[in-house]
């Protein structure tokens, strides 16, 4: 649980709101440094968010008056707010170098190439990803495990990797909002006072929908997808693999370790530790590598050379130095997201998308469209449950409506768009997990946009829309 408290509209002296033009300010300098930063220049995002800092820090402070001292404090709030989603990015990688090293994820990849078939291997990965998240309530865990292994196992069946991260996406973030050991939705259902049980029952009809159309669309991208593997493919892949590593289930250790401590409950960043710690002793026992040259591959990464170019390229990795280049733009997105929150932008951007509230059709599409807002202006997705849900309660009350309806809302159109913002932090830990750009999966992870539509859908409606008795 992250313990986030915004400051709202109503806790902002007058003399403290920015008018709507005002906020709007450090917005349009945002989307004109990162337009032509990355798009005119080619830069990487680090540097055109930089300027964004920059800017936003000295409007803040001679047009709108806050001290230098309340901003440093807004950058430091937000990043201590997102440090759990830094150091979780920096063990995953750690975490994926010494499966690799292990031969867990090639076994993985081995073993998966005699089980799956190009026309039925998308909607599977979903069904798949989906049960993992489920059962261990993170999909930043499923991505980064399982995920990986599916990357692998597609491109060995021809499968192009934007729409095996896609069905990844879709599946991991499909469990990940119906487990109850989630910590987005024990977070939606706590900043809405709402029951837990009763926020995931209210959110299992709209996910049951835009999770089975997703599946549905795999299946008719499978069938196009799919065709005739070229003669030898699979058993030169498999061959490359097994004259590397050595492939047996035994290599599964730290993949039943980890999932079997996430089940049990135990927090991401631990589950993630351990499954380090079972992956370099695995890595010790089953394939002979040293103590330090285990330890050392977890911190800079994998470069086998298996006589391969595909499997080369799939088993290559970054390790924990890997994950500096990801991390690095999300401190800057973090702090630029601080800033915005410490000046009162994002809550008069809230409150006067609040204003436009004429119903509950759209009541919903306010709170769907704060809550993206909100993922891409502070690059947090914990921010996008947070403020919409404190933001827009009394609206709801006002309306006669169930919390329930607003928990939904701010988890189905918040959570799963995370990944979907290339600089937000769940867009950058898919990307670089995945080790496929945001914008280029972002087409075919369908589950992404079906759920906020079918959210709105269910508003305008009233389909599943709950009212106090």
């Amino acid at each position: 649980m992250v313990d986030f408290e915004p400051r709202l509209y109503e806790d902002l002296a007058p003399e403290e709101r920015p008018s709507l033009a005002a906020a709007l300010v450090p917005i349009a300098g945002m989307i004109l440094f990162l337009s032509v930063g990355i798009v005119a220049f080619e830069l990487d995002p680090q540097f055109p968010l930089f300027w964004g800092i920059a800017f936003t820090g000295l409007f803040a402070r001679y047009h709108l008056g806050l001290s230098w001292a309340d901003l440093y404090e807004g950058v430091s709030s937000s990043l201590l707010m997102g440090m759990k989603v830094i150091l979780i990015m920096f063990t995953v990688y750690a975490l994926i170098a010494s499966w690799i090293d292990a031969g867990t994820i090639p076994s993985l990849m081995y073993y998966g190439l005699d089980l799956f078939t190009p026309t039925i291997f998308l909607p599977v990965s979903a069904v798949l990803a989906a049960v993992v998240s489920f059962a261990v309530g993170s999909s930043w865990t499923t991505a980064g495990t399982l995920g990986v292994a599916l990357i692998g196992i597609g491109s060995g069946l021809g499968i192009p990797t934007p729409m095996t991260a896609g069905a990844i996406l879709t599946g991991a973030y499909t469990g990940d909002k119906q487990s109850p050991l989630s910590d987005t939705t024990n977070l939606a259902a706590a900043v809405t006072n709402t029951d837990l049980y009763d926020h995931i029952n209210a959110m299992r009809a709209g996910t049951l929908v835009a999770f089975g159309l997703s599946v549905l669309l795999y299946v008719v991208l499978g069938l196009r997808a799919g065709g005739d593997i070229p003669a030898g493919r699979i058993a030169e892949i498999q061959t490359a693999i097994e004259s590397t590593y050595v492939v047996s289930p035994v290599v599964f250790l730290p993949l039943v370790v980890t999932f079997g401590l996430a089940i049990y409950g135990i927090p991401a960043l631990p589950t993630l530790g351990t499954g380090v710690f079972a992956g370099v002793f695995t890595s010790m026992a089953v394939q002979g590598t040293g103590f330090g040259a285990a330890w050392a591959t977890a911190q800079s990464g994998t470069a086998p050379e298996t006589g391969l170019a595909l499997v080369n390229e799939l088993l290559a990795s970054g390790g924990l130095i890997g994950g500096a280049w990801i991390v690095t733009i999300a401190i800057a997105a973090l702090s630029l997201g601080g800033m915005l929150e410490r000046a009162g932008v994002l809550a008069v951007l809230a409150h006067h998308l609040g204003r436009l509230v004429r119903g509950v059709g759209s009541l919903t599409g306010v709170t769907a469209l704060s809550a993206i807002s909100m993922n891409a202006l502070a690059a947090e997705q914990y921010v996008s449950i947070v403020v919409p849900g404190m933001t827009l309660e009394n609206l709801y009350a006002e309306q006669g409506l169930k919390t329930t309806n607003l928990s939904r809302a701010i988890e189905a159109s918040g959570t799963t768009t995370s990944a979907l913002i290339p600089w937000s932090s769940g867009g950058l830990f898919m990307a670089g997990t995945l080790g496929v750009a945001t914008l280029e999966y972002a087409p075919f992870y369908f589950f992404g946009f079906l759920s906020p539509l079918v959210l709105i859908v269910m508003g305008v409606t009233g389909w599943q829309i709950a009212y106090r008795e």
